[in-house]
């Protein structure tokens, strides 16, 4: 199977490379390791599918941020198409999924997010209310970089591709089209780094490095189905 290659710059390796751990302790954790051998509970993966669902509402708000922050017309759209993706591909995906288990898209939509869901998303918002279209780049991109990464090394594992349940999700995350979005906001971040002083590029580090560690916090609470304490 054929793949867009993921092509880091200068500070985009730096950034891989700082959060590189996070990301391996990712790949092991149960949850992905049973999608990938296609033996994960299915009430695990529809609970990660709710919880998911109602975080791509607020991770599609980073991008329209990132229109509204973006100094040319190419920008804005780019991000624009990023938050078109997310909620006409990924959501609709999202939907497809459940309609297998029988949940319906007003299901989804109601769903109480969790409080590992609700520190991440309001994490993001806060950066992108508060912060510079390069900090907005550093924290939306672990989400969209590392479900590029689990995809490909999903797609290329014997016998991923042969689970009916997961297949689907495999080979979205692992396709050309969500590869070439990944590169461009891959791409666009060392644009907006370059230059920066340290202090600056420091603290977009420390963006991306978070956001890894709330990546791998989701797919905890997703195999955990963390619900609200009584």
């Amino acid at each position: 199977m054929q793949t867009e290659p993921i092509i880091a710059g200068k500070f985009t390796g730096r950034l891989y490379e700082s959060s590189k751990g996070i990301w391996e302790r990712s790949h092991r954790h149960p949850f992905l390791q049973e999608l990938k051998a296609g033996t994960l509970d299915p009430a695990k993966f529809i609970f990660y599918l709710k919880q998911d669902y109602v975080y791509l509402i607020d991770y599609a708000k980073m991008f329209a941020y990132g229109s509204i922050k973006a100094n040319d017309l190419h920008t804005m759209g780019k991000f624009s198409q990023l938050c078109h993706s997310i909620l006409n591909v990924e959501m609709g995906l999202h939907r497809q999924y459940a309609e297998r288990f029988g949940v319906t898209r007003e299901e989804l939509e109601s769903t109480e997010p969790s409080p590992t869901t609700i520190a991440y998303t309001k994490y993001l918002l806060d950066v992108a209310a508060h912060g510079s279209l390069a900090e907005v780049a550093a924290a939306v991109l672990p989400c969209m970089w590392s479900y590029r990464e689990i995809g490909v090394l999903f797609a290329e594992a014997p016998g991923a591709l042969d689970h009916p349940l997961y297949r689907d999700w495999i080979l979205m995350y692992s396709s050309e089209e969500f590869g070439e979005l990944t590169n461009w906001c891959i791409g666009i971040m060392d644009e907006l780094a370059e230059a920066l002083p340290e202090p600056e590029l420091a603290r977009l580090e420390q963006h991306f490095i978070m956001a890894s560690k709330l990546e791998y916090l989701f797919w905890d609470m997703a195999y955990r189905e963390e619900e609200w304490p009584v």
